[in-house]
């Protein structure tokens, strides 16, 4: 652990949801803390100016390097050419990514890592909530921001257990490990294995294996909580080392009513906040975590059924006494279906509008969009969004509006380039009883949600 708040830590890249997080977290420590980027968007751009640590511009400059630094902590968004990174290699300072830095921040405590191809941020949070709500003090670092959470990441050096989500997309640039195997956990949660990721992991195969390997990596005499009906984690945990402790999870009891859902057991209901078949698998997984942490089964249930959900995961944005509109970062395939089924048997009686962007490298390539096929099936109206200038930055082929419908295969189907159009369109459904649901992992090119809601429910 770091000794001295008296350290000056770099961030390269710190406009990244995690980094810009760590920062702050370590400001509040006191440390030394400065940062570069090309760019940064809001909230990091907010959040960081409210800490004084938004760079005074944007952009890479090697003077900003000095052996005067302890620490550098690298994100992915910075390339190998960085003239920062470079100008660190060459005065040998000790340069961490994230994932390097919690790791060595919590090593000798208990940690809880959260992975999966969906789900991971709501079982963390869910998590978090729990703990928090029974007085648990705890090191966290979770994906979204969430209620009654100033940041996204805390560090405590009095604290014994950790929680992090398990991202499996790169470190940096330097180190090409998926972020989830560095975390070497106490309790792994696997949720579930769907492809993503085809810019670095085009073979399905070689993405499932990451899963695999991240359960090599949990300590010795350690627990895997997994989604038993998910064939493929099935097949990894009964090869999981015999040393390991098993815990199979599946869809938690559920009564869906007319103003929510209610987990069922034996002898209680409990009326939750949050709805939909995949939250009550999140809901699982979150228990036997916490059970295999030492909370009771009752204080888990007297917490759960607070938590009403994190950040752009089903995000309610606004409603009325007829409609409401949801914000949800919904950007795989299973995510996309998962979140639309549950938002469909929701509302039974509304009409669904959807539009989801097309945003990451997988969703914008043509050769994954088969992926998305009859995700959509229960909106009543659907359209499709996707950026032409983001296919260009990403070097990819470019999307044409007939190969979005066809692999999307939902019968009129509008697929959309325009991000003016979006509102445009939507504003056709604001009679009657509609909900509108918006998903997205970017912005919608910069559209201004709050604003988009109040003119679709007033």
């Amino acid at each position: 652990m770091l000794e001295t708040n008296s350290m000056r830590i770099h961030f390269i890249a710190i406009g990244g949801a995690v980094m810009h997080n760590l920062a702050i977290a370590l400001h509040k420590k006191g440390y030394q803390v400065s940062g570069s980027d090309d760019e940064i968007f809001d909230p990091a751009r907010a959040n960081l100016l409210k800490y004084g640590l938004l760079p005074e511009k944007m952009g890479w400059d090697a003077s900003r390097i000095s052996g005067e630094i302890d620490f550098i902590i690298l994100g992915m968004h910075a390339r190998e050419n960085n003239p920062e990174l470079r100008k660190a290699k060459e005065l040998g300072l000790v340069i961490k990514s994230f994932p390097e830095f919690l790791y060595e921040q919590t090593k000798d405590k208990t940690r809880i890592v959260v992975g999966g191809s969906h789900g991971k941020t709501t079982i963390t949070s869910m998590i978090m909530h729990v703990f928090k709500t029974c007085n648990i003090e705890f090191d966290y670092m979770v994906g979204s921001s969430i209620d009654g959470f100033e940041t996204m990441v805390s560090l405590s050096g009095s604290s014994e257990i950790a929680v992090f989500e398990g991202d499996e997309y790169l470190t940096s640039t330097l180190d090409r490990r998926p972020k989830f195997h560095l975390y070497n956990p106490g309790i792994a949660i696997i949720s579930g294995i769907a492809w993503d990721h085809i810019n670095v992991f085009p073979d399905y195969d070689e993405y499932v294996n990451q899963f695999r390997i991240f359960t090599e990596k949990i300590t010795e005499g350690g627990t895997l909580i997994y989604y038993r009906d998910d064939p493929e984690v099935s097949k990894i945990a009964e090869k999981a080392r015999p040393d390991i402790v098993k815990i199979p999870y599946s869809t938690h009891r559920y009564k869906p009513e007319s103003d929510g859902f209610i987990a069922v057991t034996d002898t209680e209901a409990y009326p939750l906040y949050i709805f939909g078949e995949h939250n009550m698998q999140n809901i699982s997984a979150a228990k036997e975590a916490v059970l295999a942490a030492g909370i009771s089964e009752g204080n888990f249930y007297n917490a759960i059924k607070n938590f009403k959900g994190s950040a752009r995961r089903l995000q309610l944005i606004r409603e009325n006494e007829t409609s409401a509109i949801y914000l949800d970062f919904a950007h795989a395939p299973s995510k996309v279906k998962a979140t639309v089924d549950a938002v469909s048997a929701r509302y039974p009686s509304h009409k669904l509008i959807v539009c989801y962007e097309l945003h990451t490298f997988s969703s914008l390539s043509e050769i994954f969009l088969d992926q998305y096929k009859d995700t959509l099936e229960k909106a009543d109206a659907a359209y499709i969004y996707f950026n032409p200038h983001a296919i260009k930055l990403k070097n990819l082929q470019t999307l044409n509006k007939d190969m979005v419908r066809k692999a999307f295969g939902k019968a009129n189907l509008i697929v959309l380039d325009d991000s003016e159009a979006i509102t445009r369109e939507l504003k056709r459904w604001t009679s009657g009883k509609n909900i509108f649901l918006l998903m997205s992992s970017g912005d919608f090119n910069g559209t201004d949600i709050n604003q988009l809601a109040g003119l679709l429910v007033q």
